[in-house]
């Protein structure tokens, strides 16, 4: 099993979905298209493990941990694109990262934020994280 039961706090809770927010800015602000592809997957991924938290889980890292990140993520949020573009998202990180480099174009890397901002707004209503509002 890729998970174990935890019981975490809510300030650890709002840490991990404050790391996802830091990574998400970043991803919003950069004009290098690479750099807001790889903080915005990174950001999906902290997102994944924050609803796990809220939900008593917590990862175990060994190969495949972040397909089953996407997978929860999916499920909880009921959106079955989040596991589609999350995976997407997956298989071109390890191609730049194992095969020697894939093009992120820059209309890619907005197309992706703009599509994880949506990811974030779900989650807030999931959480009811209103205090903790995105400025999107």
């Amino acid at each position: 099993m890729t998970f174990d039961k935890f019981s975490f706090s809510e300030k650890q809770i709002k840490t991990y979905y404050n790391s996802a927010v830091r990574d998400f800015k970043i991803a919003k602000n950069s004009d290098i298209p690479e750099v807001s592809f790889r903080f915005g997957y990174d950001a999906l991924i902290k997102l994944a493990i924050t609803i796990c938290a809220k939900k008593g889980l917590k990862i175990k890292s060994r190969q495949g941990h972040r397909i089953e990140l996407i997978t929860k993520l999916s499920e909880f949020l009921k959106n079955k694109e989040i596991e589609i573009l999350g995976n997407e998202m997956r298989t071109k990180r390890n191609r730049d990262l194992y095969d020697g480099g894939t093009l992120i174009t820059t209309k890619q890397s907005k197309d992706y934020v703009n599509w994880i901002a949506s990811v974030f707004e779900q989650i807030e209503k999931y959480l009811n994280l209103n205090n903790l509002k995105l400025n999107l």
